[in-house]
């Protein structure tokens, strides 16, 4: 949890929310904060006037917009409240000052300062003027353009503060603490409004510089495929007209040709099969209302499971499953004889295939089964369930086994969770962003994930609604 009034004056380190699993026990620390604040308070012993000033610049920080205003907003409160002129210092990068701020007319910005006895870590009086660094929220450096030395973004400095009181000076040191997490936040909102911007830019060249150059792939394909029936016609006719000249030699030769030309024909199935995956992810992943509403957007349709996600995508890893001697075998349970169609995004459901069987080359380990078999072993299936949400609407939970032991977790959930790996996984290079992925994909289905081991087998299972077009509607 962060401080909203600055670096917290009790010396505690901050808390989380996230960190709290009971909403009492959540509520009983912000309480005992609200006490902490109120006893700061009484020590503070602010006046009436100086408490006003504190809540007019909150008022007057929301409801003023621009950088500039903004720095006016801080610089005139002192000039008000105290007849202190001054200049606000921010950091541009770790070693330089800009003066972005200044008081007094005719006042140069952007001249440029680094490091000294006056722009320091701590407050400092110099000459006539007060010196007290503007603190950044630590809990959101890494939002920031550069990590700020000591977590300072910059250095407020007022004059005339010869004759100042020392209790005036704790109180412009507060007021100093809450610029700095107010101008903190607005730089975050700049480099998010950035983003934005850049975003919606990039959106529109991913259309015009990837979506619409990788549908062309699609007629060079096809015109490939219309010169391989061609060879395979010509090969046909050379190889009658050898036949009929009975040379021995060239009917071997145009045998050869034959090979060759359902060779190529192979490479080319496959080759397309790979291009068809690619594009679709590629297309599922980079759609534009991903970027524009921020967050994945479903595109649903009724699919049949087998062969619309999980054939392709077992095409797409049969290879580098026997390169890696793991044979398909349900032994460890399987799938039902009937076929299954039910709605779905097949874009990122054939992902979440994709990121199981590759997650399955590179941790399935040696088992031997009840029939005695040793080897490397996967299985998939699927089960229907009914009315499993709500009492009344049915589910299906699709699963993927591998053998192996069990992952050493404390939580089955912890597998889920953005760059989590297991202990006995680190052997395989990885994110820990693939079951993630997983997961946030399911959830937007309105389904959920979990593990399990089961015997000689770790089990990772997704369990989605199990919706059908009206025709066809589950009971």
């Amino acid at each position: 949890m962060t401080n909203p009034d600055g670096p917290d004056d009790s010396g505690q380190e901050p808390v989380h929310a996230y960190e709290f699993s009971d909403p009492e026990e959540r509520f009983q620390y912000v309480v005992e904060r609200i006490k902490d604040k109120l006893d700061d308070y009484d020590g503070y012993d602010f006046s009436l006037p100086q408490i006003r000033a504190l809540n007019i610049f909150f008022d007057l920080a929301q409801e003023l917009r621009g950088r500039e205003m903004f720095y006016a907003v801080c610089m005139m409160l002192p000039r008000v409240l105290f007849k202190l002129e001054s200049r606000i210092y921010i950091l541009e990068d770790e070693d330089t000052f800009v003066l972005a701020g200044c008081s007094l007319s005719g006042c140069k910005l952007e001249r440029t300062r680094t490091w000294d006895d006056q722009l320091t870590d701590r407050v400092v009086r110099s000459g006539d003027s007060l010196f007290i660094p503007i603190p950044c929220n630590p809990e959101y450096t890494d939002m920031l353009p550069f990590v700020p030395p000591h977590n300072i973004l910059g250095h407020f400095e007022m004059f005339p503060c010869a004759e100042l009181p020392g209790h005036v000076q704790l109180f412009l040191e507060k007021y100093v603490n809450r610029i700095g997490f107010q101008l903190h936040h607005r730089i975050i909102r700049a480099r998010n409004r950035e983003h934005l911007r850049f975003i919606k830019s990039m959106v529109q060249d991913i259309g015009h510089n990837v979506i619409v150059p990788n549908m062309y792939f699609k007629l060079y394909f096809n015109r490939l495929k219309r010169l391989i029936e061609d060879l395979h016609v010509s090969t046909e006719k050379v190889l009658a007209s050898l036949a009929r000249c009975g040379d021995a030699e060239s009917a071997g030769e145009g045998t050869e040709l034959a090979r060759t030309a359902a060779a190529i024909e192979a490479q080319y199935q496959e080759i397309y099969r790979h291009y068809e995956t690619t594009s679709m992810f590629l297309e599922t992943l980079l759609r534009r209302r991903h970027f524009e509403e921020g967050r994945y957007v479903l595109e649903k349709r009724e699919t049949d499971l087998v062969s619309g996600v999980l054939e392709p995508q077992l095409e797409r890893y049969y290879q580098r499953f026997e390169e890696k001697g793991i044979e398909i075998d349900f032994a460890l349970g399987g799938p039902p004889d009937q076929a299954v169609r039910f709605i779905m995004d097949r874009g990122l459901i054939s992902q979440v295939y994709a990121n199981l069987f590759s997650n399955a080359i590179k941790y399935t380990e040696e088992t031997s089964l009840p029939d005695g078999r040793t080897g490397r072993f996967l299985s998939y299936g699927w089960q229907v369930l009914k009315d499993y949400f709500d009492g009344s609407r049915p589910a299906i939970k699709l699963w993927v086994t591998t053998s192996g032991d069990s992952l050493k977790l404390d939580n089955p959930m912890d597998v889920f969770r953005p760059g989590f790996r297991a202990d006995n996984v680190a052997r395989e290079s990885g994110t820990g962003r693939g079951l993630y992925f997983c997961r946030q994909v399911v959830e937007l289905h309105g389904g959920s994930v979990g593990y399990r081991h089961v015997d000689r087998g770790n089990e990772f299972y997704f369990i989605l609604p199990f919706e059908q077009e009206e025709s066809g509607q589950a009971s």
